[in-house]
């Protein structure tokens, strides 16, 4: 088998899930600048880190960051997503507090919702008909 990059293994699974994440800033303020933007990228760099993940991809607008995160199976999406909205949000509160404030007020830096999506592989139909072509065992 050819060792591809983008696979990695554990003990007792081999793998390759990756998740494309959005986060919009609180009533979708332009609050982000460059340095906002980087200290946002380190941030969660070190929170993916900390969960066993990789953060392939960073960048943004004014408003909103994206992420392509690579994550083993043993991580449950929505606590990386808390864990790193929780982090990013009191770091740049805290290491840019004039330029939060001037756009934001309150103690929430990011909107409740957000977005997530499994990205990579084969297409869905590729799959389903990768499986639908298995020999099933006859009675």
């Amino acid at each position: 088998m050819d060792e591809e990059p983008d696979i990695r293994r554990g003990r007792h699974a081999v793998w390759q899930c990756h998740a494309h994440l959005v986060f919009v800033t609180k009533y979708r303020h332009g609050v982000f600048d460059a340095a906002m933007m980087e200290t946002c990228r380190v941030t969660m760099e070190k929170v993916c880190a900390d969960f066993g993940c990789g953060l392939v991809e960073f960048n943004g607008e004014d408003d909103h960051v994206h992420l392509l995160v690579n994550f083993p199976p043993t991580v449950e999406l929505s606590k990386l997503i808390n864990s790193l909205k929780g982090v990013s949000s009191r770091i740049l509160r805290r290491d840019h507090r004039p330029r939060v404030k001037r756009f934001l007020w309150g103690n929430n830096f990011w909107a409740r919702s957000y977005y997530c999506g499994t990205v990579g592989g084969p297409a869905v139909d590729v799959v389903q008909n990768y499986i639908q072509s298995q020999k099933s065992p006859h009675a």
